[in-house]
């Protein structure tokens, strides 16, 4: 009797140290997931600050420099883009294709002192530099976010759970694109 009481025991206390480990594992993956998901909201967060300032920076640019269309519809378009984008993938491309427009559009003031020394374009280049750290902040959390799913995810017991919460597809890192390590180049 005594025996088989002592067998009862351990298999209990075995048993609820399983369990204890699966919700453990489990809860991280769930809490890893998470965390990838808020990361994305806060870049999310940033990148529709910079499509708000847009239309403001375009419209005081428009003013000083109506012979730079190109660049000006360039950045309608690609903020347009931006905001019709629906998966991860896509607001990353369409950010990324923005930075650059706006890296021209600001680059442009260079050759217009007068709209340097407008304080309304000082105060919105000002913002924009801004909320350009700001993304780029909020792209390196992101980024470290998806790093820890994705190496959870791969490790032994993490793709065990990662099947058991169907969270078996890996986050996407936010790149910069290709034609970031190029300066961009105005040409009049």
């Amino acid at each position: 009797m005594n025996k088989g009481l002592i067998v009862l025991g351990i298999i209990v206390a075995l048993a609820l140290m399983a369990f204890g480990w699966y919700q453990s594992g489990y809860n991280q993956m769930i809490g890893l997931d998470q965390q990838v998901k808020s990361s994305w909201a806060q870049v999310e967060n940033q990148l529709q600050r910079r499509f708000d300032l847009i239309p403001n920076l375009v419209n005081t640019v428009k003013g000083y420099a109506a012979h730079e269309k190109g660049i000006l519809e360039e950045v309608t378009r690609l903020r347009s883009q931006w905001g019709q984008a629906a998966s991860v993938p896509d607001k990353v491309a369409a950010a990324n294709s923005l930075g650059g427009a706006l890296s021209r559009l600001l680059m442009v003031s260079e050759n217009y002192p007068n709209l340097k020394a407008d304080q309304n374009f000082l105060e919105l280049q000002s913002q924009l530099e801004g909320t350009e750290n700001r993304i780029a902040v909020e792209r390196m959390r992101y980024n470290q976010a998806v790093q820890q799913f994705n190496t959870y995810q791969q490790s032994l017991f993490g793709s065990f759970f990662a099947s058991k919460t169907h969270l078996t597809q890996q986050a996407v890192y936010f790149k910069a694109p290709e034609q970031a390590q190029e300066a961009p180049k105005v040409n009049f």
